[in-house]
């Protein structure tokens, strides 16, 4: 009889552990996210910063919900998602019609595009046009890659890990450009001063946030509480803030 007991207890013990987690769970939207590209999520001091991170959590709380921040490559974000490591991917994914086939959108949070980055003074790359045959850095899983492939089979593109290693080759003379989204394009030239982004885009795309088909709820959910912020000014601050 004791030993029926113990067990018994033992089971609602458990039961209210994982009723616990469960509920905990409900109250956390876990995001990945590739924190290195300037201005939409980056590292300072230890803390994730950046446009992708505030507005994140601006949804969150509209939602009334915690945020876990999950660190993984670019490249690894869709993957990870479909895995289930994380709810949402908040990273400056462009919404593109091949990555529509396995994931869904929220309505798009900002205008992007598509640009081309030189070294400042550097006068052989004028326009798309004068790519041919040059070798471009591209950040491996990112729409550049593709594009180029594409669009620029010529070049003689160089596929890094990271976006920052991407400006870099750039600034060092190991590649003559870098094809890269024109937000954090623009900020980095800005900061650093050492690249120029040419005036002429190679596309102009809108960036969204990521998540599994099957989560249709929280898509909505999304795109209420974006509405919301738009409306209430938060939005506006964020964007005056980082881009």
């Amino acid at each position: 009889m004791k030993i029926a007991r113990r067990r018994l207890l033992g089971l609602f013990a458990a039961s209210l552990a994982l009723g616990g987690r469960l509920a905990r769970a409900q109250d956390v939207i876990r995001v990945g996210t590739d924190a290195t590209f300037m201005p939409f999520e980056y590292s300072e001091n230890g803390k994730r910063m950046g446009f992708d991170i505030e507005l994140i959590e601006a949804i969150a709380k509209e939602l009334n919900k915690g945020v876990e921040w999950i660190d993984i490559d670019f490249k690894g974000l869709v993957p990870g998602l479909l895995a289930n490591r994380f709810d949402v991917a908040a990273s400056a994914i462009y919404i593109t019609d091949e990555r529509k086939k396995v994931v869904d959108f929220t309505d798009s949070y900002y205008p992007g595009g598509l640009v081309i980055m030189v070294k400042k003074g550097d006068a052989r790359i004028k326009g798309p046009d004068d790519l041919a045959g040059k070798k471009v850095s591209v950040q491996v899983g990112t729409k550049s890659v593709n594009f180029l492939k594409e669009k620029f089979p010529s070049v003689d593109r160089i596929e890094v890990e990271k976006n920052q290693e991407m400006f870099q080759l750039v600034e060092i003379g190991r590649a003559d450009a870098a094809v890269t989204g024109k937000p954090a394009a623009k900020v980095y030239a800005r900061t650093r001063g050492t690249l120029d982004v040419l005036d002429q885009a190679l596309t102009v795309e809108e960036y969204g946030f990521a998540l599994r088909k099957s989560d249709f709820d929280l898509v909505k959910q999304f795109n209420e509480a974006l509405k919301t912020l738009k409306a209430n000014g938060t939005y506006d601050q964020l964007v005056s803030k980082y881009l």
